[in-house]
């Protein structure tokens, strides 16, 4: 049994949406638990409507709820003949499912709207998916991942109840692919136990796919995307990176925390518990050969390249040349939690502690604010953090070439650079 992990980018047109049914045509006679994100922009789209909504402009909101329909209701109808109206009419009843909202006032928390209207997304584009799949001789069942997933009321990020969870999977999943091969769902999305909608946070699709092939005891999960591989910078970026074929689970989790937009630390992990293999392949050719993540050692990796610009460096110094110590650290890490920043890197010197993060406006005269009651506060901005793991000189001279480091850390692995 294997677990396919669809983003949104793969299912963003009529003729990637053909790719997907092209690639699943191959594994009809498998068994594969398939997870599909929501089509393109379309999150981005639904956090505008729930903006508006929780803005108290409910005819704006509906207004942009009616674009993500009639959005729907256009890819449904490029796509499908035959199996059209069953397709509407289950749309119609997941945008009911919205508008009822939409329609009232807020009353709660702006996470439990975001989850109730964003989860849309998903069962919108699966609902499709899998109509088109049938239609086109790829059989399947759609499955409501809202009935599997059961978490906490974390809304946004919420916490999945693993044994219970777990006990759904055993229960329903299990016998549910033991009827069809291929049985289509959704990512991103839970539920609480009073059936109200979840979402699990950043790549929750990765994540939601990582915990059935998990619970599945799956012989490997796959996240096709639109590329190649995964690379070891980011080719937007470095027009010299080039595709890493092997990597480990450890080595993933390091880059995704120095910034790399790889595979999410949470996703790894319900993997590397079990020893599932991932692979990342590349949608757009399936015959590239892409990563495969695994547990082994993997020596002679090459220079692998994070670029994080757009960077505050906040320098907080006790006003008194005392000691900065653990209880001013402490502190000063329950108020990043409190404003809900991370930094991206840190040192503490006796009389002083600096923290550089991602340059969010609010967030960083925030955080300047409220230890300025306690330190003496200086802030720089316009900053590029650099990371460099597998380093060598070369690489390191050429990146930093004719740029001013005004901070530097490093291991026998890794240096980071912060630089104007």
């Amino acid at each position: 049994m294997k677990v396919f992990k669809f983003g949104g980018a793969s299912v963003n047109n009529v003729e990637r949406i053909s790719k997907l049914g092209s690639i699943l045509k191959e594994f009809t006679s498998e068994k594969i638990l398939v997870v599909i994100s929501a089509m393109g922009k379309t999150t981005n789209a639904l956090e505008k409507v729930v903006n508006a909504f929780y803005e108290g402009k409910k005819q704006e909101a509906l207004q942009l709820f009616d674009l993500v329909k009639q959005q729907h209701l256009t890819m449904a109808k490029q796509l499908l003949v035959t199996h059209y109206l069953e397709c509407e009419q289950r749309l119609k009843d997941f945008f009911t499912e919205a508008e009822w909202l939409l329609y009232d006032k807020p009353q709660r928390e702006y996470d439990y709207y975001y989850d109730q209207v964003v989860c849309t997304g998903e069962l919108l584009s699966t609902t499709i998916i899998s109509c088109y799949l049938n239609e086109t001789g790829v059989a399947n069942k759609w499955l409501d991942v809202r009935d599997v997933i059961r978490t906490d009321d974390n809304f946004r990020d919420a916490n999945i109840h693993w044994e219970f969870t777990s006990s759904i999977v055993s229960n329903s999943v299990m016998p549910l692919l033991s009827e069809h091969n291929i049985v289509l769902t959704q990512g991103f999305i839970g539920s609480t136990d009073e059936n109200e909608s979840t979402t699990l946070g950043r790549e929750g699709s990765d994540y939601t796919a990582a915990v059935f092939a998990n619970m599945l005891d799956a012989e490997s999960q796959t996240i096709w995307k639109d590329v190649s591989a995964v690379m070891n910078s980011d080719p937007k970026q470095f027009p010299e990176t080039q595709p890493i074929s092997e990597l480990n689970y450890n080595e993933v989790i390091e880059m995704a925390y120095y910034g790399a937009q790889v595979i999410h630390p949470k996703t790894i992990k319900p993997l590397q518990n079990k020893n599932i293999p991932l692979y990342v392949k590349c949608f757009l050719d399936p015959t590239l050969p892409g990563t495969v993540i695994h547990n082994k050692t993997i020596p002679h990796l090459p220079p692998i390249i994070v670029l994080k610009e757009n960077q505050a460096m906040i320098e907080m110094s006790s006003k008194d040349f005392s000691f900065v110590g653990e209880h001013h650290v402490a502190k000063l890490y329950e108020l990043l939690g409190k404003i809900k920043i991370k930094p991206n890197l840190t040192q503490n010197t006796a009389i002083s502690f600096i923290a550089v993060l991602d340059d969010r406006v609010e967030k960083i005269e925030k955080l300047a604010f409220e230890v300025s009651e306690i330190f003496d506060v200086q802030v720089l901005k316009n900053l590029t953090l650099l990371t460099i793991r597998h380093y060598n000189r070369e690489i390191f001279e050429k990146l930093t070439q004719g740029k001013t480091i005004l901070l530097r850390q490093q291991t026998t692995d890794t240096i980071q650079m912060l630089m104007q």
